[in-house]
């Protein structure tokens, strides 16, 4: 990949996140986002090459960021990367690799929880944003696994994670619904509906709203997610959208039923276009292409092909703060219970249709 820089100074705030902490940022073009992290998750994202069945469920990895603005701290990122200009702004190239750090020495501080709050980290991690190829995202956190912490995680964040996961479904279903942003439509604030909608007619879901499910009623944050109720997506492309969710969620199950790993925490992150005529438009498009691909098989490539395509809808696995590759240990069974829970549902879902 390309080197591809940006200017600190022109990084926007990123509000297509459905759940996770906040000071998430994209540049203007929407095309990256960039995100705080720790260490350990880009190690894992790093990692990952080595692992090529997983690369297509997870958000393309296109480099790290220095937040800090001490010139030295980016350096020691990305050497050679920063260039002087007026008023002390700094331009960054994010490179396909990133040269190994010295960390000056941790020190231990009592865990307490940060209630979604911006991470205190210098660290950025720069990822393929998911959501750029649609108009109007509807947008679903999943957060799996009954057990939500990893092996070094202190007694006290243990006890607060697990108290979660027994007063919600993560316990009973290895999931919880994190978070979500569904398009209501541009009419939908005048049309008197204001309760948790934002100015650009999404309408907002926290954690909170999540963590209200039990087994038995969970189906219905999906009816949600889907807005089975309001009828926003005609009958036969949200059978299709939904089927296609299926078909990637099997493929992501064949997939780490073969790798040794644990992910603890990890999310799946569900899109797909909210709004009706992009998405039909979308359908069209994809008809389209397949029917010119079939008849035209050594049609030479132009200057569309590296057009972004229009997104029906995307799967990927995401959040790897607490994920490792762990040889000798077998399948990642706390991730897959989870999974598996969610396919159940969508097939219900399919079913009722």
């Amino acid at each position: 990949m390309a080197q591809k820089s940006f200017r600190t100074s022109q990084l926007i705030a990123f509000n297509n996140a459905a759940a996770g902490h906040d000071g998430v940022l994209s540049d203007r073009t929407g095309a990256v986002v960039v995100k705080p992290c720790c260490q350990a998750e880009i190690d894992f994202y790093q990692s990952t090459a080595a692992h090529p069945l997983l690369l297509p469920f997870i958000p393309t990895f296109v480099g790290t960021l220095a937040l800090n603005s001490d010139p030295e701290v980016v350096s020691a990122l990305t050497p050679s990367a920063v260039v002087n200009v007026p008023d002390s702004e700094q331009v960054i190239r994010i490179a396909d690799a990133t040269p190994t750090i010295s960390h000056a020495p941790v020190v231990e501080k009592a865990w307490a929880p940060s209630n979604g709050a911006k991470i205190t980290t210098d660290l950025a991690i720069v990822l393929e944003n998911v959501t750029a190829p649609f108009k109007k995202p509807n947008i679903l956190d999943v957060k799996l696994g009954a057990r939500l912490w990893d092996d070094q995680a202190p007694p006290a964040k243990r006890a607060k994670l697990d108290k979660v996961a027994e007063e919600t479904t993560s316990k009973p279903l290895g999931f919880r619904i994190a978070g979500m942003r569904t398009w209501q439509g541009s009419a939908a604030a005048t049309d008197g509906m204001t309760d948790g909608l934002s100015s650009d007619g999404y309408k907002l879901y926290d954690k909170n709203y999540g963590r209200q499910f039990s087994a038995s009623t969970i189906r219905r944050g999906f009816e949600d997610f889907f807005l089975l109720e309001k009828a926003a997506v005609a009958k036969g492309s949200l059978r299709k959208i939904i089927n296609r969710f299926l078909e990637d969620l099997e493929a992501l199950k064949m997939v780490l039923e073969r790798e040794e790993s644990r992910m603890y925490s990890a999310s799946l992150l569900f899109v797909y276009e909210g709004d009706r005529e992009a998405l039909k438009n979308a359908l069209l498009a994809e008809k389209e292409d397949g029917a010119l691909t079939t008849t035209n098989e050594t049609h030479e490539e132009s200057d569309d092909d590296d057009e972004p395509k229009p997104g029906v809808q995307a799967l990927k696995l995401i959040d790897f703060a607490h994920a490792q590759w762990t040889p000798g240990q077998g399948k990642d069974e706390n991730l897959l219970h989870g999974l598996d829970h969610v396919i159940e549902i969508l097939e219900g879902l399919v079913t009722s249709q």
